[in-house]
């Protein structure tokens, strides 16, 4: 198996830079926030952040492609880095904590590009999650301060904990009563939203988690953290990865569940 160990520790060096931009700007009254075509928001932050990332995948990986979520694809090539420089930016421009960047390598394979490299960084929670292909998933302050994630061993719903980002589009996507009813099957849901929901999967301390409608950015860097933490990550339609438009993870044991009860149509 090939080993990643250089490539995420450039995406722990990526991760710290976009901090910095990140972190900085973070409750500027000064803040510069427009409107997107597809009616979201994103700050200065967002784009700057994502120039250098860009800027520095340039000059340390010229031959790999870059594909983020404010300037596109750029290069071709088996390596794909994927790029969402401020995963949560409602929460960002409003003063909530909850936003990361997610910095995830991709390779070719039989099935199409798969990650193999993940870094979830949270600077305003004081969190990063990470993990690479084969080698496990781990939370820490840095490559050297960590300790290993895996997922829960709960076997009932009425024992999970689902978490979830909002109900707007399961109900546009006529799938409001069966995401309802696995919330009242489940013993606890709470809305965390992005990012965070995933990691937690991670970490065993929340069960599962979906949402409706993402964009591969979005999801490449949760999927292989939740994947190297022993759990499962698949689109709504049971495709595993990252690249359904929508995605749906849990410890494994309560997969083919959920699944079921998100594809409920009445």
């Amino acid at each position: 198996m090939p080993d990643y160990h250089d490539d995420l520790r450039l995406a722990h060096v990526l991760a710290d830079a976009a901090d910095a931009v990140t972190s900085e700007r973070f409750k500027a009254l000064d803040l510069k926030v427009e409107t997107k075509p597809d009616m979201t928001p994103v700050s200065e932050a967002d784009r700057a952040a994502e120039e250098l990332i860009r800027g520095q995948l340039q000059r340390a990986r010229p031959r790999d492609a870059v594909l983020g979520e404010e300037y596109g694809i750029e290069g071709t090539g088996p390596r794909r880095w994927v790029v969402d420089p401020i995963d949560g930016t409602k929460n960002y421009v409003r003063g909530v904590p909850v936003w990361a960047t997610l910095i995830s390598l991709m390779e070719a394979g039989e099935n199409g590009f798969q990650p193999v490299v993940g870094v979830v960084s949270a600077p305003a929670l004081g969190r990063r999650w990470w993990a690479a292909k084969g080698s496990g998933a781990y939370t820490g302050r840095s490559l050297t301060a960590a300790s290993r994630m895996r997922v829960s061993q709960v076997e009932r719903m009425a024992d999970a904990s689902f978490a979830y980002s909002s109900l707007s589009g399961w109900e546009e996507q006529g799938r409001l009563d069966g995401f309802l009813d696995l919330t009242r099957a489940c013993w606890r849901t709470r809305g965390y939203g992005d990012f965070w929901s995933y990691m937690m999967v991670a970490e065993g301390s929340v069960d599962l988690c979906a949402e409706p409608e993402l964009s591969l950015w979005d999801m490449a860097a949760p999927a292989i953290v939740v994947q190297e933490a022993g759990g499962s990550y698949t689109g709504l339609d049971g495709t595993p990865g990252p690249h359904s438009g929508n995605a749906a993870a849990s410890n494994g044991l309560l997969h083919r569940e959920l699944l079921g009860y998100l594809n409920q149509r009445y």
